[in-house]
């Protein structure tokens, strides 16, 4: 086998595909439920970014939890997955600078760090690719 056949990212089946299927899997998990929670409870949602000094929080509510269900989704199936895995990595970094800076209180550390390891994750998604076990290497 050459080395480039057993690359993740070109589509071929492999272990590392495999691998990257269950960790695109636990990393869409936080981001459905969340995106879901979000949308179905809006007014609670954009009542605790208002108290964030969000601005137009009915507005930002709904635009955060379509980028957390709608990534999350093309995560898990692996749609365009590289510019969703940027796009979440981007987003993840923000919300922790946003609601996760009062690093006095332990859980709110926690939290941040939480988001830098899950950053993480979406880069190390977006530089290997989806795997063969996704929509992208379908289309591939």
């Amino acid at each position: 086998m050459s080395i480039n056949s057993s690359v993740a990212g070109n589509g071929t089946a492999s272990n590392s595909s495999t691998t990257i299927l269950l960790g695109r899997i636990l990393l869409a998990v936080i981001f459905l439920l969340s995106g879901f929670g979000k949308l179905t409870a809006i007014s609670g949602t954009a009542g605790y970014f208002g108290a964030l000094g969000l601005p137009v929080p009915t507005v930002t509510a709904v635009v955060v939890g379509l980028i957390e269900l709608l990534g999350g989704l093309a995560i898990l199936v692996g749609f365009q997955t590289r510019i969703a895995a940027w796009v979440l990595a981007i987003f993840t970094i923000a919300t922790g600078l946003v609601a996760h800076t009062g690093w006095a209180d332990q859980m709110q550390m926690i939290q941040f760090l939480k988001n830098l390891a899950i950053t993480g994750g979406f880069i190390l998604l977006a530089s290997s690719g989806a795997g063969a076990y996704s929509i992208d290497a379908k289309r591939a």
